[in-house]
């Protein structure tokens, strides 16, 4: 039996990485209350459940809203860029799968950014900036990129493309979970309904939880 609410809320994860690097590129902003959950899911790597790993469910509701409307339908051009940094998570994802030399890399610079994320913020300058460089180092170094498309007075700005980067990391940190609850990609196509009905669910019980 898959776990479909579980795989739900991972791929609800990847979207609102996705949303975030998108909003942070064209705007220069994001809500902050959003980029701290995807930093925060970056710092849990021995979680008992997958609603742990973003500090809960409710966290992951601007995600879920944006599953929702594209597993409804695919028909939605305010969601390009959003689906196709998604897909590209996915992708790059895979990658990194097959490197473990990264993978322990990886490993083991989250745990000192944690440190300094406790000392400091989850959402602290110097926090992003290590997790961008994280990312660079590692990720960037493929020789498939995912290239990031808005304004270039927000992409030129550091601290900007560092969140940008940090968002990208969050969403292949959600991607790997996807992986490991059984997500395929096929899904997205086979398996539309269970995953939407699994969505629905979701959003109907923090929105119930929330009044």
């Amino acid at each position: 039996m898959k776990n479909w609410r579980d795989q739900a809320l991972a791929l609800a994860a990847i979207f609102q990485s996705a949303t975030l690097v998108e909003r942070l590129a064209k705007t220069g902003t994001a809500p902050q209350s959003q980029l701290e959950t995807g930093v925060y899911s970056l710092f849990q790597l021995n979680a008992d459940c997958t609603d742990d790993i973003f500090a809960g469910a409710a966290n992951l509701l601007p995600g879920l809203k944006v599953s929702r409307q594209l597993l409804q339908s695919r028909q939605h051009p305010e969601y390009t860029d959003c689906l196709r940094y998604a897909l590209s998570i996915l992708y790059l994802q895979r990658q990194l799968s097959k490197k473990n030399d990264l993978l322990a890399i990886i490993g083991s610079r989250l745990d000192k950014a944690k440190t300094q994320a406790d000392h400091f913020t989850l959402t602290h300058e110097n926090v992003f900036s290590n997790l961008a460089s994280i990312y660079s180092d590692t990720l960037s170094t493929f020789r498939f990129r995912i290239q990031v498309l808005g304004d270039f007075n927000y992409l030129q700005q550091q601290r900007i493309a560092n969140q940008i980067r940090a968002m990208l990391f969050a969403g292949v940190r959600a991607a790997t979970l996807w992986r490991q609850l059984g997500g395929r990609r096929l899904h997205l196509l086979f398996q539309r309904k269970k995953l939407l009905a699994a969505t629905d669910e979701l959003i109907a019980q923090i929105e119930s939880t929330s009044h």
